[in-house]
């Protein structure tokens, strides 16, 4: 029997470590919404059971964006103390703890559970397009708009199964939420054997300090990052809103669900085709602007056409579905390593979730303060001309260097 010869063995090797390198990230993908954006349909009944007012319930839906905020930040120095895969190990472990806490009957806990959980997917969400740029510096945004896609497919999932689940077991709502650990232990299960193997953090140690420009004194950083922001506010506006904005003006509650689904589903499939089409072309620019625009006229559309408001619901899908895609890809396509990358991503995810936990406020203020909604979605509208104008400039083919 003949040897193969050792380029093929390579390359066997080579596609190996790349087919598990990309589970791996979609492991870690299937965890970054579901166990957060799953509380709100069951919201109710964990209020009726913990005797929680409005206010406290709000708190603990926003309580993961506020850790976002604050926690983004801080990733990249974890990281570069443990190393990448370490780090990502790491956070799946206190995600999963999290999950476990929160679901416990102990007083308490269910603030200290999720407050963990909004750390844990802090550091996940920096850290992952930082893990892309390392090992996928060609496919940066086809690896994305996967990623990204498999991330609002598992949280359009769990949002649909997690109120049977609370009404067919006696444990309710605690059972509900607490089957999401499952995913993060599955995760650290598979990528266990490839952390031994590389054993990244005693690697990371023994390297010298990777230099680069830091995103907070570059113009280019901050373009991205308000690029970031502005597109987390239409997302969450219209996570929050949407259903409101149908039912007042007569559209059935359960149609509005299905419209949300609708806008879930359609979001993915959008993630996945600027996943496909942001590495064509010399820039980013055009599907930038193209998309950003898309959530100019979803505003607009919705404050002067209500009639049309399936239109309007597919129309702000795809934009929404390209935006974080475009917004996460820009991470990795602007930065000149994965340390750089970690960096823009903490800076820009911390603004960002900072801005999309203002975004709903602001918008039920602006209809608090003119008595419908014309107000609040045209400030929007213009807000999405804003983030538009932002995506010509955050697309152009540059990285952050010493002079940007």
């Amino acid at each position: 029997m003949r040897a193969r010869p050792a380029a093929t063995w390579n390359a066997q090797d080579h596609t190996v470590r790349f087919g598990f390198a990309f589970i791996g990230v979609l492991l870690i993908a299937v965890n970054l919404r579901v166990s957060f954006v799953s509380v709100g349909p069951v919201l109710a009944n964990i209020s009726g059971d913990l005797d929680l007012t409005s206010a406290a319930a709000g708190f603990l839906t926003g309580l993961p964006l506020i850790a976002f905020a604050v926690f983004s930040p801080v990733a990249p120095a974890f990281a570069s103390r443990l190393g990448l895969d370490r780090a990502l190990w790491m956070s799946l472990l206190i995600l999963a703890s999290g999950i476990v806490l929160r679901s416990l009957p102990v007083p308490g806990l269910i603030w200290a559970g999720t407050a963990l959980i909004g750390l844990a997917i802090a550091f996940l969400n920096v850290l992952l397009p930082s893990l892309v740029k390392r090992d996928f510096p060609m496919r940066v945004s086809q690896l994305t708009g996967s990623y990204t896609a498999t991330q609002a497919a598992v949280a359009a999932m769990g949002a649909a199964v997690v109120v049977p689940v609370a009404q067919t077991s006696p444990a309710g709502w605690r059972l509900a939420l607490g089957i999401w650990a499952g995913l993060a232990l599955i995760a650290m299960a598979v990528l266990l054997p490839w952390l031994r193997r590389h054993s990244s953090g005693s690697v990371d140690a023994a390297k010298p300090a990777v230099s680069y420009r830091s995103p907070w004194a570059s113009a280019l950083g901050w373009q991205v990052t308000i690029f970031m922001g502005l597109q987390s506010i239409a997302f969450y506006v219209l996570m929050a809103w949407l259903p409101t904005i149908e039912q007042s003006r007569g559209v059935p509650a359960a149609t509005a669900g299905i419209h949300l689904s609708l806008f879930l589903l359609v979001s993915v499939f959008a993630s996945l085709g600027a996943g496909g089409i942001l590495h064509r072309g010399s820039d980013q620019r055009l599907v930038s602007f193209a998309s950003g625009a898309a959530m100019v006229v979803t505003f607009l559309g919705l404050a002067i056409a209500p009639d049309l408001i399936l239109l309007w619901v597919v129309l702000g899908a795809i934009g929404c579905g390209s935006l974080i895609v475009i917004a996460l890809s820009l991470f990795s396509l602007r930065t000149v390593n994965h340390p750089q990358a970690a960096s823009l991503s903490g800076m820009a995810q911390s603004v960002g979730y900072g801005l999309a936990a203002v975004g709903p406020v602001m918008f039920g203020g602006l209809r608090d303060l003119s008595g419908d909604w014309t107000l609040p979605l045209l400030v929007t509208a213009g807000i999405m001309a804003i983030l538009a104008m932002t995506g010509v400039l955050a697309g152009r083919n540059r990285v952050i260097s010493a002079s940007t």
